[in-house]
């Protein structure tokens, strides 16, 4: 596995040190995976279905343990971390595949609210953020809509928007552009791009590199559990080998720099 990508000026956010994951049954899900992420990047995790994206986002938020190895969160075993209370829970957000699984208000700006209202700000703080988080994904005239009668794109916004309202400084997105077509996945674009411009640290796991690798710093290629290679888009893409299931997006762009479906 190579290793080009520059990280060496960035603080590490995440440490994976051979991280194994065994399902019943002896389903090998993650081999010994290790890799570093560090503050303030974008980092796309590209591999076909079945490949471990998901469960190691699960195991990275700490909403599934793993087999074996460790997982470090600023220089802190994971276990550590979620031993101290709420702290890591707010300062990681997760953006499902299934957006839907997220919801919990009636409305928009209910849903939005749910998250700050949990933690120990005042009312005031509440409203601010929720209406902040819903003007930045482009959801403030939708605010009074229920969930469910919104488009697939702007499902996937208000997921955002949650997260955001939480002030989470680390985004994980899970497939973000499963089942949208071209209006929604040029929406949740327009999050990651104002996710990015804030700083915070982006991790999106996908399939689909023609639609969003223009906005990566790093890009993993993960393959039945195991990291074949890591580093800059360009690099990795010029090694990129068949078998592991992922397609070089520059078959039909010019350039790592034009892969976007924003304009």
């Amino acid at each position: 596995m190579a290793d080009t990508g520059d990280t060496a000026d960035s603080p590490s956010l995440f440490e994976i040190r051979a991280v194994t994951k065994v399902f019943p049954g002896g389903v090998l899900a993650l081999d010994r995976v290790n890799l570093e992420i560090t503050e303030g990047e974008c980092l796309v995790i590209a591999g076909s279905n079945g490949s471990g994206k998901t469960i190691l986002m699960r195991i990275l938020a700490g909403l599934a343990g793993a087999s074996g190895g460790e997982v470090l969160f600023r220089g802190e075993t994971l276990e550590k971390v979620l031993a101290k209370g709420k702290s890591f829970r707010q300062d990681l957000g997760i953006v499902f595949q299934d957006a839907d699984a997220q919801f919990v208000g009636e409305t928009a700006e209910e849903d939005v609210a749910f998250g700050p209202s949990n933690l120990s700000v005042s009312r005031q703080e509440v409203s601010a953020r929720t209406r902040e988080a819903l003007v930045k994904t482009g959801l403030w005239e939708k605010r009074t809509f229920p969930p469910r009668r919104l488009s697939g794109g702007e499902k996937r916004r208000l997921a955002v928007a949650g997260v955001l309202a939480m002030n989470c400084r680390v985004i994980i997105m899970d497939e973000p552009f499963a089942n949208l077509d071209w209006p929604g996945v040029v929406q949740v674009l327009h999050s990651i791009q104002a996710i990015k411009k804030d700083g915070k640290t982006l991790i999106i796991l996908t399939h689909e590199l023609e639609k969003s690798l223009a906005l990566a710093d790093r890009l993993v290629i993960l393959d039945h559990g195991s990291i074949r290679d890591n580093g800059t888009p360009e690099a990795v893409l010029d090694r990129l080998k068949p078998e592991y299931g992922v397609r070089d997006p520059r078959h039909s762009y010019a350039a790592v720099g034009d892969c976007s479906w924003l304009d």
